[in-house]
């Protein structure tokens, strides 16, 4: 019989003990969530739903969405912006999900499982923290052109 820590554990046996991130382990879990009303413009290739602002230094360990039909063959993807609307990875969570599904898990719809833990600017690709906010934003790259609702709920730890 083995048994296998994971760091979590293996940090806690260490001597001298090893402080785990806070946002691993007792963290402080926070949920950003809404419903944002689309007009029918606003569903076309190109158009831009910033969703929430979350802290690039938190963990995402949640993301899901649902919209309405957004008629044509309305697709979007899921991805990070800077807080001056620069786009940072347009996809990094979840690309060309279909409209008019219940809300779904996204997290890990792009990314893999060997992600779990990581912090949002690592998931944006990003090579170091720059300490700011970037915005989960919803990027349509196939055009709907319907009014209808998209709903959200973001949770995230911090330490």
């Amino acid at each position: 019989m083995t048994i296998r820590n994971s760091d979590l554990v293996a940090n806690l046996v260490a001597l001298p003990q090893v402080a785990n991130p806070a946002s691993e382990l007792g963290g402080v879990k926070r949920i950003a969530s809404g419903n944002v009303a689309l007009l029918a413009g606003d569903s076309t290739d190109d158009d831009i739903v910033m969703l929430a602002p979350i802290p690039t230094h938190a963990n995402i360990t949640s993301i899901r969405i649902g919209s309405d039909a957004l008629g044509g063959s309305c697709t979007f993807n899921v991805g990070f912006y800077t807080n001056d609307n620069v786009v940072v990875d347009e996809d990094a969570l979840a690309t060309s999900v279909a409209d008019g599904a219940a809300i779904a898990e996204l997290r890990y719809e792009v990314l893999n499982l060997n992600t779990t833990g990581q912090k949002v600017w690592e998931l944006a690709g990003q090579s170091a923290d720059p300490s700011d906010m970037y915005y989960v934003a919803v990027t349509f790259n196939a055009t709907g052109g319907t009014a209808g609702d998209l709903a959200f709920i973001i949770e995230y730890v911090v330490d």
